[in-house]
Parts: C-alpha cells; structure tokens; sequence
C-alpha cells in the first residue's frame, strides 16, 4: 500500500504557510487567495503579539459579544468595521476621484431610502427644535458648468445629536430628511437647524472595548449628502462644521478639508446660520449614474 503524502510539521515558523498549502492552487475563485491573505496576517500579528491562551479566549468571547449584539437595528459588526477605519480604507480604494471632485465618506447607519421630495426652499426641521439653519449649495461638474436634475438625499442629526430613526417617539416622521432636486443652474437650497455633533454607541461590545482603550469616540457636527445624477458618479459625503472642536479625532475617519465649511452668523430676519456648498461631480466612466 503506497503511503499518503506525508504533512509537514505545524510551527510558529510554518503556520500560514501550512494554512495556505491547503487551499486549492489553481482555481478562478478569488476566496483562497482572500483566506490566506488574511490567515498570514492573522498569525503575523499573533506573533507579535504573543497572547496567552487566556488572552485569545477573550479575543473570542468578544466577537462573539459583538455577534450577539448585532440585529437588523443595531449593526455592532458595521460599527467595528468603521471604528477600526477599514470602511473608511476601503471606500478611499473605491472611489478615487481628481482633487477638485467631492470626495466620498461612508453613508453610516442612519440613511432612510423612502424620504419625500421635496421643493427647493422647504425647511425639513419639522419640529423647529434647534438654531436655524439655510444652506444654499449647487452642484457642478469638474468644469464648473450646472449638473441640472440631480437628484440629493440630505440628512442629519437634531440640536441633541440624535437622528430621527434613533427617537421615533420623540421626534416627527422624515424629521432632519429631505430629498431635493436641482435647477436648471445646478442649485438647490433648503431651511433646517444647526445639528450637533454627537457620540457613537458606547454601551456595545465595540465601544467598551475602544472605550477602555482611550479610543474618541465623538463624531463632529455635520451634515450627510447623497447626491445623484445620470452620468456622473454618486457622490455620499458630508459636510462638516468647521468650528466643532473634535474635527481632528471624528471616530469614523470621515473629515476630509474639503469638506469643512464654516457656518456663517447671519441676523437679517432674526439670528440664523448659513452654509454654502458646491458639490462637484465626476462623470461615470461607463457613461451612466451610479
């Protein structure tokens, strides 16, 4: 009887490599090539790092913590991803764009897709809890020239730092929400208040475990955007209060110095604030909106 290949000895030295041999060699899927990527990083960092076997059972326990506090309302696993900055490094390989173009952020978990449009002029606090607030923005194409029709979802947080979806009690329907379309000039405006900056979930596995390692968890006041058009690449961002003192530390990596903007004091018709943005658009290169 003719013996099996004979395996090689698993070792501190070997272990990746080992892991890898196990995958098939050739084949068109991309997953064994992702598996042992990450399995070399994986025991690269064990490695260095040097865990007890007590340590490791408590890197278990808490994935598994963050597995059970996971639902369809609270997305723990989203919430790692971003305070760890992989979806903010994975969007910046994703949408690379010239310098003068709008760059992306993540859209975060507060996005509602089923928001009414609205007309250009609308005030979207609907409570009117808050300072108010006009922003006046256009939307352009990497020329200057208008982007006409396009098509901009906007949301944000109350004076308190919560977004409606997180206080359906105590805040109106499709409050802090607007969807809005753009003239024949490319702009767009709308009435709506002063949000605030606010804190990401610390009661989780997630935040506990960045908490007691010092991690900031705030988030700078800002405003979110997701702006669409036929032909031109889709554009999720947000626009940033430039005086918010946590700017230099946001949690999800998202402030980018383009997208700062002071909000300007204005007391025509009574204390108010103002914000004016352009937007700059980037045409698709398959010649369609995304």
């Amino acid at each position: 009887m003719t013996p099996g290949p004979i395996a090689l000895n698993f070792s501190e030295a070997n272990s990746s490599e080992i892991f890898a041999q196990r995958l098939p060699q050739s084949t068109d899927d991309v997953l064994p090539q992702v598996l042992a990527t990450v399995v070399t990083h994986l025991h690269a960092a064990i490695r260095e790092l040097r865990p007890t076997q007590a340590d490791w059972r408590r890197v278990i326990e808490f994935l598994t913590d963050v597995g059970h506090a996971s639902d369809e309302r609270r997305r723990e696993w989203v919430l790692l991803s971003d305070l760890l900055g992989a979806s903010a490094l994975v969007e910046e390989i994703n949408s690379r764009r010239p310098k003068t173009a709008t760059p992306n952020t993540l859209r975060g978990p507060f996005f509602r897709a089923d928001v009414p449009q609205l007309a250009s002029g609308s005030d979207i606090s609907l409570d009117g809890i808050g300072e108010k607030l006009d922003v006046s923005a256009r939307v352009v194409d990497l020329d200057g020239g208008p982007v006409a029709g396009a098509e901009i979802t906007t949301w944000q947080a109350n004076a308190q730092g919560f977004y409606e979806n997180q206080q359906p009690d105590l805040q109106p329907e499709f409050n802090l929400r607007g969807l809005f379309r753009s003239g024949a000039d490319g702009r767009f405006h709308y009435r709506t208040i002063r949000p605030s900056g606010y804190g990401v979930p610390d009661d989780g596995p997630v935040g506990r475990l960045l908490g007691r390692a010092g991690y900031p968890l705030r988030r700078p006041a800002h405003l979110h955007f997701i702006v669409k058009a036929p032909g031109f690449e889709t554009i999720t961002t947000h626009v940033y209060d430039g005086s918010d003192p946590h700017l230099a530390e946001d949690a999800i990596f998202g402030v980018k110095p383009e997208l700062v903007r002071m909000f300007e004091r204005q007391e025509k018709g009574g204390p108010c604030w103002r914000l004016d943005f352009t937007f700059v658009m980037v045409r698709s290169k398959k010649g369609a909106g995304e």
